[in-house]
């Protein structure tokens, strides 16, 4: 099966691991995206992954428990690491080697992110597993990925959502949500949608890193974007064949 992109950024939000659950991770959930990233991975490309935390804390959630923005968003990074290791363990049982990396130094854990490093760990076909976002407060996981894409050479930015890309408007309140095949940076970021942060957006923009929204949940879709089906939504300055 011929390879659309070679080189990619999985970015993962922490709702991703929910499946049925209110909070924390969902063992079956963990299964189906699991299984996902193997069948991508078995196809030959490379891989790096970038995972929220949202399944066990939002940093944007620090003023209802009384906790200040930037102390919100460390603890919001350290949830990423949860999930992080959850999906390094389930990953290696079935069979792929991986390597977690973060951007904060936990070093009992997990390496921290060192590009170079980084880059090594792909060159031996390691599945690179990204936590902590940038390290710095008021930085979404999004932007994270935009970041990671951009230093480890990605030929695009995958965004895995629960819905078929991105709407005109939100699909579950309204029926008329029109889902976009295509959609230019400038148009998204004067859009108003809050599907991805405008910062990551702005970044992909600045390099012309194009950046595919897709529904995550759909067995196959992962594969069906990296051979170049045409799926979700292609956010970028594209040109009509």
């Amino acid at each position: 099966m011929a390879l659309r992109y070679q080189c990619v950024l999985l970015k993962l939000s922490g709702e991703s691991l929910l499946g049925d659950h209110e909070a924390g991770i969902d063992p079956k959930r963990l299964e189906w995206i699991t299984d996902e990233i193997a069948e991508a991975h078995n196809l030959g490309v490379d891989l790096a992954i970038v995972v929220g935390g949202g399944n066990i804390y939002r940093g944007r959630d620090a003023d209802a428990y009384g906790i200040d923005r930037t102390c919100g968003d460390y603890m919001g990074m350290m949830a990423t690491v949860v999930n992080g290791l959850a999906l390094q363990a389930v990953l290696e049982r079935k069979g792929l080697e991986t390597r977690v990396m973060t951007a904060i130094h936990i070093h009992k854990v997990a390496e921290p992110f060192i590009h170079r490093r980084a880059l090594r760990h792909i060159e031996k076909r390691r599945v690179v597993i990204l936590c902590c976002g940038t390290g710095s407060p008021y930085f979404t996981t999004d932007t994270a990925g935009a970041l990671r894409a951009l230093e480890l050479g990605a030929d695009v930015f995958l965004k895995a959502t629960n819905v078929d890309g991105v709407y005109s408007a939100d699909p579950a309140i309204d029926g008329g949500a029109k889902l976009y095949e295509k959609l230019g940076y400038k148009d998204y970021l004067l859009s108003g949608l809050a599907v991805m942060d405008l910062t990551a957006v702005s970044l992909c923009r600045a390099n012309n890193l194009p950046i595919i929204v897709f529904n995550l949940l759909e067995r196959g879709n992962l594969q069906r974007v990296l051979t170049g089906a045409k799926l979700g939504t292609l956010l970028g300055e594209v040109k009509d064949a």
